[in-house]
C-alpha cells in the first residue's frame, strides 16, 4: 500500500493578482481565488478524499474551508507545509524574491529560510503521513515552495532545475504516491 497524495496550491490571492511574493505573510484570497476554491471543492467532492492537509497560514486555510464547509472530509493545519520564509523579503515584489531562488537553495533569505529547509520540514511532514494514513487518498493545499519539494522527494526532479524555470500551475492539482515505509529506509532519497 502507499498514500496517494493529491496536491493543490491555495487559490489565486490579491498579492499574487499584485505580483507580490507574499512568504510568510497570511495572505487573502481575491474573488477570483474564492470562485476558484469552490470550484476546487466541486472538482474532488466525490473523490474519496480521508483528509485535507493545510498549510496554516491564511490563503490555504482559507481555500480549504470554502472547498470543504463543514470539516468534510477533516481539515488539518500543518506549519511543515508553509511557503518559504523569504525573511526580509516577506510581501515584497516577485521579480526581488524571483531574482533570488537560486542562491537560496542551502543559503537562507536575509531573516528566513532556505529552500532545503522547505524540503527537510515537507519530508518530515511525508514520514508522519506515510506512518498514519497508509493506503489513503490524501488531499493537500499549500505553497509553491512545497511543490517543488515534493517533486523532488517523490519524483527526483532536482531542486536547483525547478528554482530556475518560473512555475507552472495547473488548474486539477498534481497526483504523487508517497511509499510505504517512507523515511525508514525505503522510498526516501539520501
Amino acid at each position: 500500500m502507499a498514500v496517494a497524495l493529491v496536491y493543490e496550491t491555495h487559490t489565486l490571492t490579491t498579492d499574487n493578482e499584485a505580483g507580490i511574493s507574499t512568504g510568510w505573510l497570511p495572505g487573502q484570497l481575491s474573488a477570483e481565488g474564492v470562485r476558484e476554491a469552490l470550484d476546487l471543492g466541486e472538482r474532488r467532492r466525490g473523490e474519496d478524499i480521508a483528509a485535507v492537509f493545510t498549510s496554516d497560514l491564511h490563503r490555504s486555510v482559507e481555500t480549504a474551508r470554502i472547498a470543504f464547509p463543514g470539516g468534510r472530509p477533516p481539515i488539518h493545519q500543518d506549519v511543515r507545509l508553509r511557503e518559504c520564509d523569504y525573511g526580509d523579503l516577506n510581501g515584497s515584489p516577485s521579480h526581488l524574491v524571483d531574482a533570488q531562488r537560486a542562491r537560496r537553495i542551502n543559503t537562507p533569505f536575509p531573516g528566513g529560510q532556505s529552500y532545503r529547509q522547505v524540503l527537510a520540514a515537507t519530508d518530515s511532514f511525508l514520514r508522519e503521513l506515510a506512518e498514519h494514513h497508509d493506503g489513503r487518498r490524501v488531499l493537500v493545499i499549500a505553497h509553491t515552495a512545497n511543490k517543488w519539494a515534493l517533486d523532488c522527494l517523490l519524483t527526483g526532479a532536482s531542486l536547483p532545475d525547478l528554482l530556475a524555470a518560473p512555475f507552472a500551475w495547473q488548474p486539477h492539482g498534481w497526483c504523487y504516491t508517497v511509499p510505504t515505509g517512507w523515511g525508514a529506509g525505503t522510498g526516501q532519497p539520501s
